[in-house]
């Protein structure tokens, strides 16, 4: 369960079913989520909220993964977010695109989530899993 001063996650998927598997996960581990189904609605989310890190799908309706990557490193907030997408695009050259466009991370569906949240902490300095009390 999230705590009050828990790291920001913003998620971005158009599989509803993804989105809550990721927050059931993420929500677990302690991180304060939010979700979105589209890319604008990512970039508008982005810029009100300030995620710590956002985890986005390549492949949405209307503005994809890859243009709200850009438009968010072009807001050039400070501290920058870690981007992370999730993609079913799996080929090197895709992996290529990813990193031109701006994210730090490019994992391929499915994810494996431990992993994912591994990378997300070791950029914004948390444990990678819960510690029990």
């Amino acid at each position: 369960m999230p705590t009050l001063n828990a790291a920001r996650l913003l998620i971005a998927d158009d599989d509803p079913n993804i989105l809550a598997a990721y927050v059931l996960f993420f929500d677990a581990q302690g991180y304060q989520t939010r979700t979105t189904g589209d890319g604008a609605h990512a970039v508008a989310e982005y810029s009100a909220w300030r995620p710590d890190a956002v985890v986005l799908d390549i492949q949405m309706p209307g503005m994809d993964g890859r243009a709200v990557a850009r438009e968010i490193r072009h807001l050039q907030f400070i501290p920058p977010p870690l981007l992370v997408a999730i993609t079913a695009l799996t080929s090197a050259a895709e992996h290529a695109e990813s990193l031109r466009a701006g994210f730090n991370h490019h994992f391929a569906k499915p994810a494996d989530l431990p992993v994912v949240l591994a990378a997300i902490a070791a950029h914004i300095g948390r444990p990678a899993a819960k510690e029990d009390p």
